[in-house]
This record gives C-alpha cells, structure tokens and sequence, in this order.
C-alpha cells in the first residue's frame, strides 16, 4: 500500500470532489452522489489506517486532503461530517507532528461545535484530544487563536445547557481531564473555573455514570496541584460536599460485590491519584480525621485496582493461549484467502488494529450505555487509550507519598497508622509489597526495552 497511498489518495480526493459535484448540479443524483463521496471517505481513512507505521506519508497526503477537510468541516459538510473528522483524526494522530495548516482546522471545530455539530461531539473529541496532547506547546502558547479560550468557551457552554442530557455532555469531562493532564503547571489560571463549572454540573447531573466523570475531572485537578485544588473547593464552599459525594460513590456496591461506580481501570487510577496527592499536604490543609478517611479509602482503590489488572491480565492471557490452540497453519491460509477476497494486501493487514477514532473515543470515556448497563463488564478496558498518567504507577505513588510524610511529620505518621485496625493494616502492608514488585517490574521492563533499540 506505501507506494501508492498518495497516488490513491489524490485519485480518491478527486473523486470526491466530483461526486460533490453531481450530486450538486443534478438533484435526482443528490442521494448517490452523496453515498459515493462517503466511500471515497472512507476509502481514505483505510489508507490512512494501513499506513500508520509510516508517519512520514501523512506530510505527503496533508495537502490533497486539506482542501476537503476545510471545505466539509463547515456547515457544507454535514452529511459526511462524521467520515471528515476521522480523516482528522487519522491526521492529528500519526503524522509526526501537528502541522500549522491542521492547526487552522481547530477554529473551524469550535465553531461547528458551538452551533450545530454537537451531535458529533463524541466524534470531535479524539481530534481535540490528538491535538491538546500531542501539540501541547502550541495549545498552550498561541494567543490568536487562543485555543485555550476557544476550548473553555465550548465546554462551558455544553456543560451550562440546561436542555443536554446527561449523555450529551459525556465528552466534555474527558476533555477537561486532557487539559489538566497535558498542561500539569501550566494552566493554573484555569482551576478555579473549571472546577465551578464541573461542581455546578455535578449538582444537577443524574447519571451515576456521568457522576464518575466529573469527580474524576476534580481527582485530576487534585493531582495536577493539590493544594491549589484544594484552596478553591474550599473557596467554593463545596469540599465537603464533593468528598463525601466521592466517598459515597467509591463504596457503593451492586449485588454482585462489584463496585457500582469507577469500573474501569483508568478511572479508578485518576481517583487513586488524586486521593493521593490530598494525602502528601501538611497537616494544615487536610485535618487527621480527613486524612484517616482519605487514607483508607484510597487502600481499597489501590487493592482494588490491583485485582482488576490482575484479572484483565488473566483473561488476556487466556485469549491467547486459546489462540494459540488453533491450527496456525490452516488459520493463517484462511485469513489470506479472506485478506484476498477483500483486495488487501499484506501492508493493509499489518495496518489493522492500529489507532481506530471510535475505539479511542470509546477509551476517553465515552459509553453512552455505561449508566443503564447494570453488566458492563468490569474488567474489560481500553487499549486504545493514552494519557499522561500512563507512565505514573499508582502504588509507587501512594507509598512514597506515605513515606514523605514519614519522614516531614513522624507524630503525623504515627497518628495515621493507629487509627488503622487489622483490616487496613494488611491492606497498607499488600500495596506496599506490591509497589516494591512494581518497581521491579518496571526497571526489567526498561532495561528490556533499553536492550531492545
């Protein structure tokens, strides 16, 4: 496919404009001129796909698809919308760097979405997300446009709207959570707004799900700068209010056993992390009745947590071994016959289950079905998802958080682990055992990739 992805993309680009064209100028043909130039779309997207270990292509292609992506990222273009903003996507995401002319493409984003494009808000959140996290720089110091303006202007307009439902607004808090990830020191200015428009939604919100989302955007607030959070839930006068929602929250359970809120693992490690880094503030701000609560809950999570990696990693292990029960050989015959059928060569193959816009999305958050799905499963969870917070490992955090105050307040210490009966104290002892073998694992793991380049 790498030899010929431009070619084709240009060859599909043209086509698209004249499918545009017909159905344009010939009203009867409207219909199919429309369904063509969606496949031409799409046809594109699949190139993009097959050619993802080949970033250098991507500056290639910019320029043929450019013209489509300004043209149908308007008005003009809302019945191919969603197939324009997976190109996009594509776009933000492998290309080896966000180009100025893809950053001209975000203005015309936030005024789609402020006026009629909500609908798709699920859609623009992979390209928003490509761009705040891969183009932090640029998000953070250019001033015309303001993108951080722009963003809050959006996202506080859908979070105010007294007609969005709960499941409308899903994107939303995922997206404030890529902003506080991303920007860690360098948006303080916007805390305080963005925690008021989180809490006054919260208020009103009632999806359990939705409820998860927006107090997990307030436990990444708290660990972009804790005691800054901290001053301005007090200053709000909701820090009570919002902990012991949380903490109410964190225990409910379903009649399985299973947790009832913060199923998935990326949710409960935001929450452990913010819980956390509440605990490493002097005694000043988090007084010992508090932290002996923030404490212990923050144990159940972490013990929690493990277990469920643990099991996520038991049913992957299993899925491949049943794997690899099959006949190779009579499988690998069949997926070429198949592969053939379909007209892909092997390049298209090895380009499949790459970076897929709909399953990122899906790994940001977005379940639209996760507030009335009483058997979402609880151990299934996003490979497609990449955030900021990947590289920190909750364990490690937790006890070496512990063993800073060990160390600047032993009375404090001290005080903590009386309060704490058999249970929480088997509990602090297991997180601790398995931090140390997180540490082990992880200097094996870098010394293998070290090894490995």
């Amino acid at each position: 496919m790498a030899p010929y992805a431009l070619g084709l993309c240009q060859s599909l680009a043209a086509a698209f404009w004249r499918c545009m064209a017909s159905s344009e100028a010939d009203e009867e043909a409207e219909d199919t001129g429309a369904l063509a130039a969606v496949g031409c779309l799409r046809a594109i997207s699949t190139i993009l796909e097959s050619i993802s270990s080949l970033p250098h292509l991507y500056i290639q292609i910019e320029p043929t698809l450019l013209p489509i992506l300004r043209k149908m990222l308007t008005s003009d273009g809302q019945d191919v919308y969603e197939e324009v903003l997976e190109i996009v996507s594509y776009m933000t995401f492998y290309s080896p760097s966000i180009s100025m002319d893809m950053w001209s493409l975000w203005p015309l984003l936030m005024e789609a979405l402020n006026d009629w494009a909500v609908d798709f808000f699920e859609n623009i959140l992979v390209p928003l997300d490509n761009y705040v996290s891969r183009g932090t720089d640029h998000f953070l110091t250019c001033k015309d446009p303001d993108y951080q303006h722009s963003l809050w202007k959006a996202l506080s307009s859908i979070l105010t709207d007294q007609n969005m439902e709960d499941s409308d607004v899903v994107p939303a808090p995922k997206l404030i959570e890529v902003f506080f990830q991303n920007c860690k020191g360098q948006v303080d200015h916007w805390v305080e707004p963005y925690l008021r428009l989180t809490i006054d939604r919260l208020r009103r919100t009632e999806k359990p799900y939705l409820k998860c989302l927006l107090l997990q955007v307030i436990a990444n607030v708290l660990y972009y700068n804790p005691s800054l959070a901290l001053e301005k839930l007090h200053t709000l006068g909701v820090a009570t209010e919002i902990f012991n929602l949380w903490f109410v929250m964190l225990q409910q359970v379903k009649k399985s056993g299973q947790r009832a809120n913060f199923k998935r693992e990326y949710a409960k490690k935001a929450c452990c992390l913010g819980l956390t880094s509440l605990i490493g503030l002097p005694a000043s701000h988090i007084p010992g009745e508090a932290l002996e609560r923030i404490f212990k809950s923050t144990l159940e999570l972490l013990v929690a947590y493990k277990d469920q990696v643990a099991e996520s990693k038991r049913q992957n292990d299993a899925a491949a071994d049943d794997l690899d029960g099959f006949d190779a050989d009579e499988e690998e015959d069949e997926e070429v016959d198949s592969d053939k059928e379909m007209g892909l060569d092997d390049e298209d193959v090895n380009g499949v289950n790459n970076f897929d816009p709909q399953k990122f999305a899906e790994a940001r958050g977005f379940h639209p079905d996760d507030s009335e799905d009483d058997s979402d499963d609880e151990f299934s969870d996003d490979e497609e998802l990449q955030t900021p917070i990947d590289e920190v490992d909750p364990f490690i955090f937790f006890v070496e958080t512990i063993q800073a105050m060990q160390a600047s307040d032993p009375g404090r210490f001290q005080s903590l682990m009386q309060t704490l009966d058999f249970h929480y104290q088997a509990l602090a002892s297991g997180v601790a055992q398995h931090a140390e073998e997180r540490k082990t694992e992880i200097a094996k793991e870098k010394l293998e990739k070290a090894n490995a380049q």
